[in-house]
């Protein structure tokens, strides 16, 4: 029999006690910044297209109770995993089995390789490589019939890039820190402003790319210089990245520009020698800015590639001088494949050689299998087709939207051919504690079971090795730190979680002992 985990949660409320709290977050919402885009079909037509209107981004009611041991592990962990990362990006000579392998089963995979063999051929002009990452984690209940036994945190997944949500992350965090102060819950209930810690995450996710700009000296010709985001045109998560715009020039006095894959041959060029990336505002005539690190907030699917347009661009930005937020090196070390072959025994103790640093950062890792033609694959497409019920399939692919759950599982592998199965990894499923909540999207209110996804960011600038040092292991750390925290929260019926995708909600922790 499972046992409840937490106390009763979350509090009832009067339809009085309601109106207010419905009230009070959303006026603070939109007050400071926690918004989105609305979608298409809330917006008139002949409104849709001015960019006017914006909406709270989808949030939860109520912060959600977190057991402090496992969010102190999340954070007191990300900076190993920032260096394990790091590592493996800067090890090509042990990526390159696995690239080769996957190249052959996705073709995301192949090109992104291809760009990355194609300049490493050419020569690499910048050896500094910049990571915004994100380690994602599902509480695992252990012992469900035992309440005195917490939970551990599992990994579902690590993000190496466009790791989003980070600064409307904090905006959530203040805002049910802020609703706990004034009174709008329950006083008799567990919500106190004391066990909701505000995420730093947008201070120190901006303060990652203000160190890389700083590291990338000045430019040249007497050039100003500025950071560069990748963007997709349209994108609804707008103001999450906006916040990171105004932090940067605000704390930092770093300037941010904004274009799309698109618009990269049309408004930048390479200069002659140096490679210097070279970006002309195309509302600022005549004047060229230098940039020192290119930012992607796009980039991480195929559906941002609608051509061999967008190839070039990528090809072109990673030829270029400035520092990479991703690499493309960085980016394909965070495909779910490398996930599974970090957890076979022995792998991470050969990047992190201290023991107890290798065994924190193992023992966050879930089951996870192979689905090649080794033995481990064989056995796990057994399970896979067999017993299904409590596993998960996931491609290489970010974003949200793309895993395959439970019974869909055989029929979706009869569907493709078996010779594309290596492409897949076989992931146990996480049994969370059970946990209500009420999320609110689009003004609709929808209570019930939830599911919530701590995600730990981290923010690590490293030198590989220059010339034919380079893709032989990292050289030097030049910055690494956890780098703030978010909860992503989902009704317990949906398996996905990604937020910008629809599915799931920006939620605060409310730490419990």
């Amino acid at each position: 029999m499972v046992v409840e985990m937490f106390p009763p949660y979350p509090p009832e409320l009067s339809p009085t006690q309601l109106s207010y709290l419905l009230q009070a977050l959303t006026d603070y919402s939109l007050s400071h910044g926690l918004t989105v885009r609305p979608a298409e079909s809330f917006i008139p037509d002949k409104l849709s297209s001015n960019g006017a209107f914006a909406t709270h981004a989808p949030i939860t009611l109520f912060p959600s109770p977190f057991p402090r041991s496992c969010w102190e592990e999340g954070r007191a962990v990300q900076k190993d995993f920032n260096e394990l990362y790091a590592r493996v990006a800067g090890n090509e000579e042990w990526l390159e089995k696995t690239m080769v392998e996957l190249s052959k089963v996705d073709d995301f995979t192949e090109r992104l390789y291809k760009v990355h063999l194609d300049v490493k051929a050419e020569g690499f002009v910048q050896p500094l490589s910049l990571g915004l990452f994100r380690s994602d984690y599902i509480l695992h209940n252990i012992a469900p019939e035992d309440p005195k036994v917490l939970p551990v945190i599992h990994q579902v997944e690590f993000n190496t890039i466009a790791s989003s949500f980070g600064a409307l992350s904090t905006r959530v965090s203040e805002l049910h820190r802020h609703l706990a102060r004034v009174g709008a819950y329950p006083p008799d209930s567990i919500i106190k402003a004391e066990n909701i810690p505000v995420s730093p995450a947008l201070q120190e996710l901006a303060k990652g790319l203000a160190v890389a700009y700083k590291a990338y000296g000045s430019g040249g010709d007497g050039r100003s210089t500025a950071v560069l985001m990748i963007i997709q045109p349209g994108d609804k998560n707008i103001f999450d990245q906006r916040w990171l715009e105004y932090e940067l020039l605000e704390k930092h006095s770093v300037q941010t520009y904004r274009i799309s894959l698109t618009d990269v041959p049309k408004l930048t060029d390479l200069a002659p020698g140096t490679r210097a990336l070279i970006y002309s505002p195309p509302h600022v005539p005549n004047t060229q800015i230098e940039i020192s690190t290119v930012y992607f907030r796009a980039g991480y699917g195929p559906g941002d590639y609608a051509g061999e347009d967008e190839w070039t661009a990528r090809t072109t930005l990673e030829r270029s001088k400035a520092i990479k937020c991703p690499s493309v090196i960085t980016q394909l070390a965070g495909a779910k494949k490398i996930q599974q072959v970090l957890a076979i025994d022995g792998v991470v103790e050969g990047f992190l050689a201290d023991k107890s640093v290798s065994s924190r950062v193992r023992g966050t890792f879930a089951a996870i299998h192979p689905l090649d033609e080794s033995p481990a694959g064989v056995a796990a497409r057994k399970l896979a087709l067999e017993k299904p019920d409590t596993y998960v399939l996931k491609p290489q692919r970010e974003g949200g939207g793309n895993n395959i759950y439970r019974g869909d599982i055989p029929g979706f592998l009869k569907s493709i051919p078996e010779s594309r199965w290596s492409g897949y990894i076989l992931m146990e499923l996480i049994e969370p504690p059970a946990l209500e909540n009420t999320i609110i999207r689009n003004g609709g209110l929808m209570s019930g079971g939830v599911i919530g996804e701590l995600g730990v960011y981290g923010a690590i600038l490293w030198k590989d090795g220059e010339g034919e040092e380079r893709g032989k292991g990292l050289k030097e750390i030049v910055m690494n730190e956890e780098a703030g925290w978010l909860l992503r929260t989902k009704g317990k019926q949906s398996d996905e979680g990604g937020v910008a995708a629809g599915f799931g909600s920006v939620d605060a922790v409310l730490l419990v002992d």
